[in-house]
C-alpha cells in the first residue's frame, strides 16, 4: 500500500488523504506545519488545501503520513542518498589535471608496494592508491561547506491535496491504461501494480503493450481477455512469463496451468482469422516456443488457434501485409502497394513519404491518404505531421531512435517533396486532428509550456522530477549550472564517468570536461570515482555567464562494470544556483531535473544546453543512448558521433504544445468548462477545470 501511495505522489504530485477526522486541539495543525517545513528543505511544499486537510487529522496520523511523503519526494529529487565528492572543496580548489596526476604518481613511487602495482607491464594510473575512492567521509564534506542560502529562485514544487488512495489509484490507472502513446518501462510496471489493485476495467486500451499488462491481471483472475489480434496473445504470454511485452527481446516462456492454456487458446481461436495469420511470421520463433507450452493439439475445439502454430512451423502459408507491400514497392508497383494499404490506414500513413516519392501520381496517393486519415490513430496523425513539417527544408542528417533510446544518424539522401504536396498533406492532417480534439471551453495555456514537445512516445523517457518529452525546450534559470550522476553497483566494480562536451555554434571546435580534463575557464569537475559499492556521485559545475561555447552536452559514460539497467541504482540530474549560493555539492532545493538511467547503451546523452541569440540559456531534452564500447568509454572517443546526433536533435522541428494549442483554440467555445495546459497548475483555477501538466500531457493526444 505504501508503494502505491509513493507511486501516486511521484507521478501526480498529489498526496492521497482520507476523509477529515476529529483531532486533538492543535496537534494535527502543528504536525502539518512541521511536515511543510521539512518538505521545504528538499524543495517541496504543501498546497493550502493539503495543509488545511492535514490539520483535521490526528497528529500521529500526520506524522506517519509525513514520513512516507518525505521518503517519496526525497527519492524523486535524488536526496535519498548521501552525495559525497572526491574533491572535498568542490567546486573550489579543483586542482590542475596534470598536477593532480603527478602528485598521486609521486606518492605512489615513494611506496614500493604501490609502485609495483602501478607499474606492472604498463603504467596504470587508475591503480594509484588514493585514486578513485573517497578520501574523506560525508561528515567531513558537510563540515567543509557552508549552509545553502535560500533564494527566491530555488525550486519549490507544490504537493496538492489528493482524494482517497482508491480514487487516486483509479485515476492514475485509467490515465496510464488509456494512454494513446507507448509507456516507459517504469510506467508499464506501475500499470501492472495498479491493474492488480483496481477492479475497474478501462473502456479503451489503445496501446497493445498496455493491454497485455492489464490482460495479465485478467488472466490470473479468470476474466475474459481483451484481445483483437493474434499478437495480443503472444504479448500476454510473454508478460505472464516475466518477459518483454513489447516483443523486442525473446522471452523464456514458463509452463502454463491447464486453465491458463485453455484461456489463451480460446482467445487465440477467437481472433485467428486468415487475414490476421500474416502477423505470425514476424515472431515465428516465439510462436514456436509458445506452442510447446500450450499444447494446442490437446484442444481440437480451437482449430483456428492451431492454424497459428502451423504458420509458425511453416506448414501453413500466410503472407503478411507488409511482405506483399514490400514486394509491390520493390517491383515499382506503387499503385498496387497503395491499394493493399487501404485496409490498414495506420500503415499507409506511416509509409506516406515513401509512397509520395515513388508514386507517379502524388495527387492520387494523397486522396487515398485523406480517406485513410479518418481510420488512423491520433498518435499516427501527429507523428506524420511532425515528420512532414521537417521535410519542408533539407536536414543536416537523419536521426533514428529505437524504443530504448539508442540512436544513430545517417545522411539524408531522400528526394525532396514538392511544397504544394506537403502543404496539402499538412492541411489534411491538421483538419483531421482538429476534428478529433474536444471543445476546450475556455482555454488557458501557460506560455512556459508552449515549447514542450508532444509526448508521441514515452518509451525512452524514464519518469522523474521535471522530465519532459524528447525535443522539449525550456529556459534555464540561474547562472551556475551543475550536473550530477549517482550510481551504486550491484555485484561487480562499476565505474561511471560524468563528462561534458562543449561545442561552438557550428557543432565543432570541441572541448570537454571529464576525468582527463578537470577544469577550464568556466567549468570544473568534482573528481573521478572508480567504484561504488556504497554509492558514488560525480558533479560538473558550469558558469553559464563565463561560458565561451554556446552548446554544452552532459554525458555519462560506462568506463567499466555494470550497465545502467544492471546497477543497483543509477540516476542523473542537474541543478541551477545563484552565484551568492554556496552549500553542499548536492542541494535538493536547487535540483531542476532528476531521472533514473537505464537502457542497454554504454553512453547516455540526457540533455543539451543551448545559448540563444539573446544570451539566455535553454535546455533541450534529448534522452539518447549510444552503443559505445564494451568498456573504457570516454568523451574523447565519441565527439564526432555526439556532435552529429546533437545537431540532428537540436535542428529538428518537433511538434509542440504550441501547435496543438492553436488547433484547440480553433474549437474553443469560451463557455462552460475550463481547460488549462501548463507546467504546473495555478491555485486560481475553477474546481471543475481540466488540467494538463507534463504528467498528464499524453491525455491531450486524441484517439
Amino acid at each position: 500500500m505504501d508503494n502505491l501511495e509513493g507511486l501516486i505522489i511521484a507521478r501526480r504530485l498529489r498526496v492521497p488523504v482520507g476523509a477529515p477526522a476529529e483531532s486533538g486541539p492543535g496537534w494535527g495543525e502543528v504536525a502539518a506545519r512541521q511536515l511543510d517545513a521539512a518538505l521545504l528543505s528538499v524543495g517541496f511544499t504543501c498546497s493550502p488545501a493539503l495543509l488545511e486537510r492535514l490539520a483535521t487529522l490526528p497528529g500521529e496520523s500526520v506524522v506517519d503520513l509525513g514520513v512516507r511523503v518525505l521518503a517519496a519526494v526525497r527519492t524523486l529529487v535524488g536526496d535519498h542518498v548521501r552525495h559525497n565528492a572526491y574533491f572535498i572543496d568542490f567546486p573550489a580548489n579543483v586542482p590542475d589535471t596534470l598536477e593532480f596526476w603527478a602528485g598521486l604518481l609521486r606518492e605512489a613511487m615513494l611506496d614500493p608496494v604501490a609502485a609495483a602495482e602501478v607499474q606492472g607491464p604498463a603504467l596504470n594510473l587508475l591503480a594509484l592508491p588514493r585514486y578513485g575512492r573517497y578520501q574523506h567521509s560525508y561528515a567531513d564534506l558537510l563540515a567543509a561547506h557552508a549552509e545553502l542560502i535560500p533564494l527566491a529562485g530555488d525550486r519549490v514544487t507544490v504537493l496538492d491535496l489528493g482524494g482517497s488512495l482508491e480514487s487516486e489509484a483509479r485515476e492514475l490507472y485509467f490515465s496510464l491504461a488509456g494512454s494513446q502513446t507507448p509507456l516507459a518501462a517504469e510506467d508499464l510496471a506501475a500499470l501492472r501494480t495498479l491493474a492488480a489493485y483496481c477492479a475497474d476495467r478501462p473502456e479503451d486500451i489503445p496501446v497493445r503493450e498496455n493491454r497485455a499488462v492489464v490482460n495479465e491481471v485478467r488472466l490470473a483472475a479468470g476474466l475474459p481477455l481483451l484481445v483483437d489480434t493474434v499478437t495480443d496473445v503472444l504479448r500476454l504470454a510473454c508478460g505472464c512469463s516475466g518477459g518483454d511485452v513489447t516483443l523486442a527481446t525473446p522471452t523464456r516462456l514458463r509452463s502454463f496451468r491447464r486453465a491458463e492454456r485453455r484461456a489463451l487458446l480460446q482467445a487465440l481461436d477467437a481472433v485467428a482469422s486468415p487475414a490476421k495469420l500474416g502477423d505470425v511470421t514476424r515472431h515465428r520463433e516465439q510462436w514456436k516456443r509458445l506452442g510447446e507450452r500450450l499444447h494446442p493439439h490437446e484442444y481440437p475445439q480451437f482449430p483456428r488457434a492451431g492454424h497459428v502454430f502451423e504458420v509458425a512451423r511453416g506448414v501453413r502459408r500466410a503472407p503478411s501485409l507488409d511482405g506483399r507491400v514490400e514486394a509491390a514497392l520493390a517491383s515499382g508497383r506503387t499503385g498496387e502497394a497503395v491499394e493493399l494499404l487501404r485496409a490498414a490506414p495506420g500503415a499507409l500513413l506511416r509509409r506516406l513519404d515513401h509512397l509520395l516519392r515513388t508514386g507517379s501520381d502524388a495527387s492520387a496517393v494523397l486522396e487515398v491518404a485523406e480517406q485513410a486519415a479518418a481510420g488512423a490513430s491520433g498518435r499516427v496523425l501527429l507523428s506524420l505531421r511532425e515528420h512532414l513539417q521537417n521535410r519542408l527544408a533539407p536536414a543536416a542528417g537523419r536521426v533514428f531512435t529505437n524504443r530504448y533510446g539508442r540512436a544513430w544518424t545517417s545522411p539524408d539522401f531522400r528526394a525532396p517533396l514538392e511544397e504544394k504536396v506537403l502543404s496539402r498533406a499538412l492541411a489534411m492532417l491538421d483538419e483531421e486532428i482538429t476534428r478529433r480534439l474536444p471543445d476546450p471551453g475556455e482555454l488557458i495555456v501557460d506560455p512556459e509550456v508552449l515549447d514542450v514537445a508532444l509526448p508521441l512516445s514515452g518509451k525512452a523517457v524514464a519518469p522523474g522530477l521535471g522530465m519532459l518529452p524528447r525535443g522539449s525546450v525550456t529556459a534555464v534559470e540561474g547562472d551556475l549550472l551543475r550536473f550530477f550522476v549517482h550510481w551504486r553497483q550491484a555485484q561487480r566494480r562499476t565505474d561511471y564517468d560524468l563528462s561534458a562536451l562543449m561545442l561552438d555554434a557550428a557543432y565543432g571546435n570541441a572541448t570537454h570536461i571529464s576525468w582527463t580534463n578537470y577544469a577550464n575557464d568556466f567549468a570544473s569537475y568534482s573528481g573521478d570515482l572508480t567504484e561504488a559499492s556504497e554509492g558514488a556521485s560525480e558533479f560538473i559545475d558550469i558558469d553559464l555567464a563565463a561560458a565561451t561555447q554556446p552548446i554544452i552536452v552532459p554525458q555519462v559514460h560506462i568506463y567499466a562494470g555494470e550497465r545502467f539497467d544492471e546497477a543497483a541504482e543509477a540516476f542523473f540530474g542537474y541543478m541551477t544556483r545563484d552565484p551568492a549560493q554556496e552549500g553542499m555539492p548536492f542541494e535538493p532545493r536547487t535540483v531542476r531535473m532528476k531521472s533514473d538511467l537505464r537502457g542497454s547503451g554504454r553512453v547516455t546523452l540526457p540533455l543539451v544546453f543551448l545559448r540563444g541569440e539573446d544570451g539566455g540559456w535553454r535546455v533541450k531534452w534529448v534522452h539518447l543512448y549510444l552503443k559505445g564500447h564494451p568498456a573504457f568509454n570516454q568523451v574523447e572517443g565519441n565527439r564526432l558521433t555526439t556532435s552529429a546526433l546533437v545537431r540532428s536533435i537540436v535542428e529538428r522541428d518537433y511538434l509542440r504544445v504550441r501547435h496543438l494549442a492553436g488547433l484547440l483554440r480553433a474549437k474553443a467555445s469560451q463557455t462552460g468548462h475550463t481547460t488549462y495546459i501548463g507546467l504546473r497548475p495555478p491555485a486560481t483555477l475553477p474546481p471543475d477545470a481540466r488540467v494538463f501538466t507534463p504528467a498528464t500531457l499524453h491525455e491531450l493526444i486524441p484517439a
